[in-house]
């Protein structure tokens, strides 16, 4: 260090220097290090790039005439991994600086001319300290929330896993009837070829799709003659009583369409909304069939689970009426053709 210049103690703000003259790195390391900040200069524009690969830093103060490459390429390759670095250009005449496009399009958030008095440049990357610091700030504060809201989340998904388990445990003829369902509707989203965020929804909607059959009085719920009017219409209620208890948390805001609408049917006739056809939402038509199977291929109080082929002759039989006639047949063509896809994943809920 030169006789005289006493580096600050260290603010914590990382700055790397690139010019490939090695009188400007000197002169910007006393100068840097006097106002507190941690120092690193690199001659070479590509060792730079690779520095940045591999370390943090908060700020890069970056020549733009150098050999082998300006500033403005090596801008352009570290963008390609890091859009967060702050950076400032140094030139050595305004007019030598790229154009206003270029700045913008490479997102570099200023430049300086390069002088021997440092009080401009100093001002330019104190406001970059700041606009870092604000950022860093928000970014601090999003993650908390994130994680606040995430635990929320969480606690909220266990709960409604806890009524559902509820629901389930009345009657021991429906026991593992969600987590069925739920795995159905995979499977033929899966053969329907839908991405990996449709399936997720499918696999829970599938699990909370009679969620709401918690609302429903256990004397209507576990009856083994036939329903009244009245207690029928009770248990038409479910959809809607599970729509009230899934609506409060984000998380489930992408399942309300199959909760609400998975006894629909496709011509317009089902509940509680009377939609047909394509109203219907498309994932609630897949875990309608998949609901239906479920019930059909279970045993009951008032029967034996029926057979299958009885079951596949009723789902042509109520295709394009109570069934999306497309999701029918795809569903048809995995039990005549991957039935023991079925069978695994009714084995794995006895």
């Amino acid at each position: 260090m030169r006789k005289g210049s006493v580096s600050q103690p260290s603010n914590g703000y990382k700055i790397i220097v690139v010019d490939d003259e090695i009188g400007i790195i000197d002169s910007l390391s006393i100068f840097l290090k006097r106002s507190g900040y941690e120092f690193t200069g690199v001659t070479d524009p590509v060792e730079a790039i690779e520095k940045v690969k591999t370390e943090h830093f908060d700020l890069m103060l970056l020549d733009f005439i150098m050999t082998p490459i300006h500033g403005d390429k090596v801008v352009e390759e570290i963008r390609k991994f890091n859009k967060e670095l702050y950076i400032l250009l140094l030139t050595g005449h305004k007019d030598l600086a790229p154009p206003l496009e270029t700045i913008r399009r490479l997102d570099i958030q200023g430049y300086c001319e390069k002088s021997d008095k440092f009080d401009q440049l100093l001002l330019l990357i104190e406001s970059g300290i700041k606009a870092i610091s604000q950022m860093n700030l928000i970014k601090e504060i999003n993650n908390e929330l994130k994680d606040a809201n995430d635990k929320l989340e969480k606690a909220y998904l266990e709960s409604i896993e806890v009524l559902r388990h509820t629901v389930e445990a009345k009657d021991v003829y429906t026991r593992g009837h969600s987590d069925r369902v739920a795995e159905f509707s995979v499977l033929i989203g899966k053969k329907l070829g839908l991405p990996d965020k449709d399936l997720k929804t499918l696999q829970l909607g599938g699990l909370f799709h009679d969620v709401g059959k918690i609302g429903v009085p256990d004397s209507i719920l576990l009856k083994d003659s036939k329903l009244t009017q009245d207690e029928y219409s009770e248990i038409k209620n479910h959809p809607l009583i599970g729509v009230h208890i899934l609506s409060n948390a984000t998380i489930f805001q992408d399942l309300i369409p199959i909760v609400k609408h998975h006894h629909e049917r496709y011509d317009g006739t089902g509940y509680p909304s009377k939609l047909s056809g394509e109203n219907i939402p498309y994932l609630a038509r897949i875990t309608a069939i998949a609901d239906t199977f479920d019930a059909m291929t279970s045993k009951r109080t008032y029967r034996d689970a029926l057979p299958i082929d009885v079951v596949i002759s009723e789902i042509q039989k109520c295709s394009g009426t109570q069934f999306d006639p497309d999701i029918a047949n795809i569903f048809l063509d995995i039990l005549k053709n991957s039935y023991n896809d079925i069978i695994e994943i009714q084995n794995k809920y006895l």
